[in-house]
């Protein structure tokens, strides 16, 4: 079930996406008084689930969920219509009109997507405002995956900074340092500042890890599995696991060091429920596993609550809208630095759909729609035929140079970049594949 709601966020945020996509190219053809042949969400590549013709216009949807398109008239695109392209040029088709108005047309989906991000998070931040869990807060520091150990960091280290500046969210420290490339990391210690400097190499091994940092809390029970190792010698949700084989534990991640994931083997559990102590005999299951889920970190730290007026709400959505692009562009500069290995976490459609929470829930619909709106406008702004920054670029060179491309010369640009396209998006499902079958 959880999966066929992300597919259903997924479907639904994408729809969402496409449609207005395609309605800011349609919008400015139309003002421009250009024709506009088909406006589609997917594609109908050999026939449409539904189709309905209005005017000059038909509007359908396709079968093949990959995009959507509006066929403009007098405009070479993934259509190939060569054989309209051979009649002369009418009043109403797109190459007859004037290199500007011809630029905002093709920029007509990005500005749209850009606007709808914004607009998106602004009403996020009026209707729901922000709750999170302030660093400084978070008194017992941090716990750490095997990766962030290897630089030097600790479980119980505070993380102060990066590169001198301050972290003013937990949640955005392990991005932080991948995606800005940080030297070092200042963190508080037993009391004392230390600084760790982040080896070189780190960020393709940075990448790979999801959950890399989370705040360091006790190890209590939250829920209990069916038939495993702690519910058959009587604990309870809510009890808390002090003590191991004789040996104290006041951390989750001090529970896991003692016991290793070791699989069939006894443990003595000391666990305390409310003011009583009890010593029970637990053994793990073929997996290493206890049969119980540990507590989430905000049943242990306080958050703050922040609430938007309106007005408040624009600069705050603004702004987060603003990060994210200087966020996403990093990241897609770093698929262009072998070194990374950024390549190798491409993904298709898997691994955005599993980005979607399991359960529906608005706000989380409405910013997942918000980022993906951005990556749209972002990726279709790539100077790369097939795609809108590939005719923005080639009518730049009209504008710079007086010089028109030639048709010829746009049929064989559109089926490189249409190739291109193919390629990475078969790249990207297939890493998405192999990463399904690696878990």
């Amino acid at each position: 079930m959880e999966v066929f709601v992300k597919i259903a966020q997924l479907l639904v945020s994408l729809s969402i996406l496409i449609v207005l996509h395609e309605l800011g190219h349609y919008t400015l053809a139309r003002l421009f008084k250009v024709r506009v042949e088909k406006f589609y969400l997917f594609f109908d590549a050999g026939f449409s689930l539904f189709k309905k013709k209005i005017g000059d216009t038909e509007y359908g949807i396709g079968w093949l969920p990959l995009g959507g398109y509006v066929k403009i008239s007098g405009m070479i695109d993934e259509s190939m219509d060569r054989e309209a392209m051979k009649k002369p040029p009418q009043p109403y088709e797109f190459r007859s009109k004037k290199a500007w108005q011809r630029l905002l047309i093709m920029l007509g989906g990005v500005i749209v997507n850009f606007i709808l991000a914004l607009f998106i998070y602004i009403i996020v931040f009026f209707r729901w405002g922000e709750e999170y869990v302030p660093p400084e807060r978070i008194l017992d520091g941090y716990m750490f995956k095997s990766e962030f150990v290897e630089m030097g960091l600790r479980n119980g280290d505070q993380i102060v900074s990066l590169d001198r500046v301050p972290v003013d969210r937990w949640t955005s420290i392990h991005h932080d340092i991948v995606v800005n490339e940080t030297s070092v990391i200042q963190v508080k210690r037993d009391g004392k500042m230390l600084d760790i400097s982040v080896p070189e190499g780190m960020t393709s091994k940075l990448l790979k890890v999801e959950g890399g940092i989370e705040p360091r809390i006790p190890c209590e029970v939250a829920l209990l599995v069916e038939d495993g190792g702690l519910v058959k010698v009587g604990a309870e949700v809510g009890d808390r696991i002090i003590g191991v084989n004789g040996q104290p534990v006041n951390f989750y991640d001090e529970f896991k060091e003692q016991t290793k994931g070791a699989i069939n083997t006894n443990f003595d559990i000391s666990l305390l429920r409310g003011t009583d102590t009890l010593n029970v005999s637990v053994q793990t299951n073929e997996e290493g596993m206890f049969g119980f889920a540990n507590a989430y970190y905000l049943d242990f730290y306080e958050t703050v609550v922040v609430k938007y007026s309106f007005f408040q709400s624009i600069p705050a959505g603004i702004n987060r809208g603003v990060d994210i692009t200087k966020s996403y562009l990093k990241q897609l500069k770093m698929l262009f630095k072998p070194e990374t290995k950024a390549y190798e976490e491409l993904g298709g459609f898997i691994k955005i759909g599993s980005i979607f929470p399991s359960k529906w829930n608005w706000e989380s619909f409405w910013n997942m729609t918000a980022f993906l709106s951005i990556i749209l406008a972002i990726m279709n702004v790539l100077p790369i035929p097939a795609l809108d920054g590939g005719h923005v670029m080639f009518l730049l060179f009209e504008i710079v140079t007086g010089r028109k491309p030639g048709d010829k010369f746009m049929e064989y640009a559109q089926i490189v970049g249409m190739v291109l396209l193919l390629s990475l998006l078969l790249y990207a499902n297939l890493n998405d594949i192999i990463g399904l079958f690696n878990k």
